[in-house]
């Protein structure tokens, strides 16, 4: 007994379950020792070159310009192209694909260029050294990794074994194993130890830099670096003992390359330091993996218990989606969403109308009731808060930032000499386009919902897969909706979440009662609210018509009649603007709105508000003698989607027969147009995913171009005019034979030229469109013309210097075969025994794969055929092989080109032309500038708003420990969410950044209730432009 409690109180003291880690799906397998290695060998490359004279590089290269040029348009171009993925983490994605892709061609290209052979490395032989390592590592790895899963599968390995390895991660490691093996032969070779140096070897410290009696000296022997660098070839890493100390593995070792003293007598006995630096490196990653796969300890070091806990709330964030990628070549989400808009717009649009259906299923279930549509609890309050946002769900970033403010017990502004104290929204509206690109479960519960149950949870006993049949669900112990004093949220939808038909907006709005810590009693998707001191909010529903339907018509203006006052006031809630779009798209919409506004309402529509345009705007009528149907106009639909030009709008001017101006722009015009330039600067680094586009339209353009063959005027001309002139001539040349001779190249221009046009919006007369789609579509050819040209005279110089297309295909095997039985001996008929029993496989793997590396001597060998004996010369698969090979750099040159011309057009169109704005800034992807419009109808019934708005939205986020000291008391309690001091789970990692201490007021303005026969109102607003 005594035993045991001593056993049991040395593992409470040790605290196994904190040393111990137990791997979860967010800790991904194998462990990430391979980035310490990639750490290890660039510092061990770095330390290597170090040793040698830089100079001698610059000196050996031709003091012709050519060479230098080939160097800075393959430095230039491969930057470019990476710079979007410079500082990401590494993860499988695209970009991590990027990052090999560019490391195999530029590497490829390189080594054909004169010439690192100054700094002491043979590329060659670290090329076809490093393919051969790289193989074998992979498949000696998979065959451990089989055989690992089958004990696993039998029983013999327990625990977490059977989880499937991650093979990028396996990739990764033979990757850093192979470069490890590179850099030693590099500046040690495959010498083994001298002989007659073996004893002194044995009594010698490894370390004796640090012997006492040499610590002065030390210093002088590193700045003697390559004394150091003989030092760790002969000692640090040579192999422990000889193939005779090992007999059973005498016949699977590689040996070293004999290196005496004088003569020596009899064959290799060495094992070879790179044969034992490999299996040095294979063997720690199979026992790191087999302790941490079997045991679920890792070998790492253990951490305290604070220290533990400090780490995990460290790395505590919240799992936010990104901005939506608009011009992405491989999202499956904005596929979806061009499908679901055809379908909808050919199929659904008038034949089949979700709001008909409402309009039957509530006289089935209500009668001839208003129940589920008018909602009327709050008319009997003093006063009431309520907010209004617009265009959520799209990054997280952006829309976590302003459902925590929307959150918050209340908000403290000061400014100037005035606070501002404006308590949280009893009531939020929401405008629509509820998540981007497409309505779906995954986008409205990730970029919807997720965000909002942050910032506000929802209660205890709510469950994400509840379906409300019987709205409003409320708590069990209160019996009308009018005892609830919590905050309710009202939606209407969006065009986007048309998408579908309605279908996931009526499933997760109308037949679900909690967004977060909202209640939402809402059955249909439109609706009325009858709020304090005669004020009304009308909620339509436009669909993709931009229109109210009749049955939506008949409802509101039966309840005009019925039960309005002439004296009251009314917000109409749309999605769209519809009085800025028809100012831009020279259109008249919403005809059967306008009917309701100014032949029913008859000025008491005091405020319309809207969303869709992803900016806010406040127009307000200028006063005059004759009536008006609608006093202000704003537009707020700055919820988390991408910012919207103001700009563009800056000429609207008349609506419903009324002039207005403009009161307030946020971000104001100027900001705006300052904004656009980032599509010249920042295009392709927002969109990444448009390389599969542009690369392949730009290859298309070229490809009967390839190859010119007669090159000669451009490079034998003497003077830099000269040369200039024999280039644009030839690009001209290529330009008329496109157009003479080519299919494939001239197909692809035609097409694209309608697909240009056809891009223009339809605001631009037919003329117009033509000429700005001709200018288009030429700056891409132009482009592409260039770039084709810049790749035929680099190959071109190479040939003509030979350093490519000396031999064959196959080059670098052929030479890496001839100097590995040099430098690696193999007395036991190793190699001869490996290709016997893989059938041949040995060899012919290593070597088509060194071919396929090498694609620069393809595409020469190959292009240098079709010069000599035509097109014909070559077969369908060499055919495809030399396009193949040629796409491989042309799509690295032409990505960050394309973009660039495809950026600059948008520019030029958003800020000269007043176009494309849709296309323009959802391209620059901005989660900065988000707003929400906060409302307070006050005991005089008059109605104060103000806009609260964030410049910059922050990036980085971490858990507040306030509300998690709060979460912790409430354990086990009934206490709602919206009664916290801090609702709001995730506060800025800077806390200077947070959108609390950061929002501001940028438009503020009092809409006073209509008394006696009072028909304009008085109002005092902050004008900001």
């Amino acid at each position: 007994m005594v035993s045991e409690n001593i056993s049991a109180g040395l593992l409470d003291t040790f605290k196994m379950k904190r040393v111990r880690t137990i791997f979860t799906h967010t800790y991904p397998y194998p462990h990430e020792h391979s980035r310490h290695a990639i750490i290890a060998v660039v510092v061990g490359c770095l330390f290597f070159i170090s040793s040698d004279n830089m100079h001698t590089l610059i000196e050996k290269l031709d003091q012709n310009i050519k060479w230098w040029s080939i160097y800075s348009c393959l430095l230039g171009f491969f930057y470019f192209f990476s710079s979007p993925f410079i500082g990401k983490t590494i993860k499988p994605s695209y970009s991590n694909f990027s990052r090999w892709y560019i490391a195999w061609i530029l590497v490829a290209a390189v080594y054909h260029l004169p010439s690192f052979q100054s700094m002491g490395v043979d590329i060659r032989m670290n090329l076809s050294m490093f393919i051969t390592i790289y193989i074998s590592s992979i498949l000696f790895l998979t065959v451990f990794h089989i055989l690992f899963i089958g004990l696993w599968y039998v029983g013999l390995v327990s625990r977490v074994a059977g989880k499937r390895p991650e093979i990028l991660a396996i990739f990764q490691n033979c990757a850093v194993i192979s470069i490890a093996c590179c850099v030693f032969y590099s500046h040690c070779g495959n010498h083994g130890v001298l002989k007659d140096r073996t004893l002194q070897r044995k009594t010698s410290n490894w370390f004796s830099f640090w012997k006492k009696e040499e610590r002065n000296t030390w210093l002088a022997k590193f700045l003697r670096v390559n004394e150091l660098k003989d030092q760790v070839c002969s000692s640090w890493f040579a192999p422990v003992g000889s193939a005779s100390d090992y007999p059973l593995l005498s016949k699977w070792v590689i040996y070293s390359e004999l290196a005496c003293n004088g003569s020596c007598t009899g064959p290799s006995d060495g094992i070879s330091p790179i044969y034992s630096l490999w299996a040095t490196f294979i063997g720690l990653y199979i026992a790191n993996y087999v302790v941490e796969r079997s045991t679920g300890w890792a070998l790492s070091h253990p951490l305290s218990v604070k220290e533990y806990e400090k780490l995990k709330r460290k790395q505590m964030k919240p799992d936010f989606l990104d901005m939506v990628p608009w011009y992405s070549g491989t999202s499956a989400d904005l596929f979806k969403t061009v499908f679901d808009l055809l379908v909808s717009v050919t199929v659904f649009v008038g034949r089949f109308d979700m709001r008909m259906m409402q309009a039957a299923m509530r006289k089935l279930e209500d009668g001839a009731q208003q129940d589920g549509l008018l909602y009327d609890h709050y008319s009997e309050r003093d006063d009431l808060w309520f907010d209004f946002m617009a265009d959520t769900g799209d990054g997280g970033n952006s829309s976590y930032s302003v459902a925590r403010l929307l959150a918050q017990p209340s908000i403290r502004i000061v400014e100037d000499d005035s606070i501002y104290n404006l308590p949280r929204g009893d009531m939020l509206l929401i405008g629509g386009d509820l998540a981007y690109p497409n309505p779906s479960a995954f986008t409205y519960e990730r970029r919807l919902f997720c965000p909002f149950e942050y910032a506000l949870q929802p209660p205890p006993w709510y469950k994400s897969d509840h379906i409300a049949v019987k709205k409003p669900e409320l708590p069990h112990w209160m019996s009308e909706l009018k005892q609830y004093d919590g905050p309710q949220c009202y939606v209407i939808p969006g065009n986007h979440d048309w998408f579908d038909g309605l279908h996931t907006y009526m499933r997760y709005i109308c037949h679900k009662s909690w967004l977060g810590g909202w209640f939402m009693p809402q059955k249909k998707s439109y609706f009325a609210l009858k709020l304090p001191k005669r004020w009304w909010v009308f909620g339509l529903d436009l669909a993709l018509h931009g229109d109210i339907d009749v049955y939506q018509f008949k409802f509101f203006s039966e309840l005009v009649q019925e039960k309005m006052g002439a004296d009251d006031s009314v917000i109409i809630m749309t999605h769209e603007p519809n009085w800025l779009l028809d100012c831009y798209w020279k259109d008249v919409s919403g005809k059967n709105v306008s009917h309701l506004i100014c032949d029913y309402l008859k000025g008491r529509c005091k405020l319309r508000i809207a969303g869709d345009l992803h900016h806010y705007m406040r127009h307000s009528a200028v006063k005059s003698d004759e009536s008006v149907n609608v006093h202000h106009l704003l537009v707020n639909g700055c919820g988390g989607a991408f910012l919207h030009p103001t700009h563009v709008f800056s000429s609207f001017r008349k609506f419903c027969g009324s002039t207005y101006e403009c009161k307030a722009a946020y971000p104001s015009f100027e900001d705006s147009g300052r904004i656009a330039l980032g599509n010249i600067l920042k295009f392709r680094k927002k969109n990444w995913q448009f390389d599969f586009i542009g690369g392949i339209i730009y290859f298309i353009l070229v490809f009967s171009m390839f190859p010119q063959c007669k090159l000669d005027h451009i490079l034998q001309e003497d003077s830099f005019s000269g040369h200039l002139k024999s280039f644009f001539g030839t690009v001209w040349n290529a330009f008329l034979y496109m157009l003479g001779e080519s299919y494939v190249s001239l197909a692809g221009a035609i097409v694209l030229l309608i697909v240009a046009v056809t891009f223009i919006p339809s605001k631009a007369s037919k003329k117009k469109r033509v000429i700005i789609g001709l200018l288009h579509v030429s700056a891409h050819l132009a482009a592409a013309l260039f770039l084709m040209l810049l790749l035929e005279l680099g190959l071109e110089t190479c040939i003509r210097h030979e350093l490519l297309a000396t031999s064959g295909y196959h080059t670098l095997y052929d030479w890496y075969r001839t100097k590995e039985g040099e430098h690696f001996p193999d007395p036991t008929g190793l190699r001869a025994r490996l290709e016997e029993w893989t059938y041949g496989l040995y060899p012919a793997c290593i070597k088509y794969l060194m071919s396929a590396f090498d694609i620069p001597e393809v595409m020469a060998v190959s292009r240098s055929n079709i010069c000599k004996n035509g097109m014909d010369s070559l077969s369908r698969g060499g055919a495809m092989i030399y396009y193949g090979s040629v796409f491989f750099y042309f799509w690295v040159f032409s990505t960050p080109v394309v973009s660039f011309v495809f950026g600059s057009y948008l520019y030029i169109c958003i800020n000269w032309l007043h176009i494309h704005f849709d296309e323009a800034f959802s391209s620059l992807r901005i989660a900065n500038y988000k707003s929400f419009t906060r409302f307070h109808i006050n005991r005089d019934g008059d109605l104060e708003v103000f806009t609260l708005a964030v410049d910059k939205v922050p990036k980085e986020w971490k858990l507040d420990s306030k509300w998690e000291g709060e979460a912790r008391e409430m354990e086990g309690g009934q206490k709602m969410s919206h009664q916290r001091s801090y609702p709001s789970k995730w506060k800025a990692a800077a806390p200077h950044q947070d959108p609390v201490h950061t929002v501001k007021i940028v438009d503020q303005f009092v809409i006073r209730q209509a008394r006696g026969n009072d028909n304009f109102e008085d109002v005092n607003g902050s004008e900001i432009h």
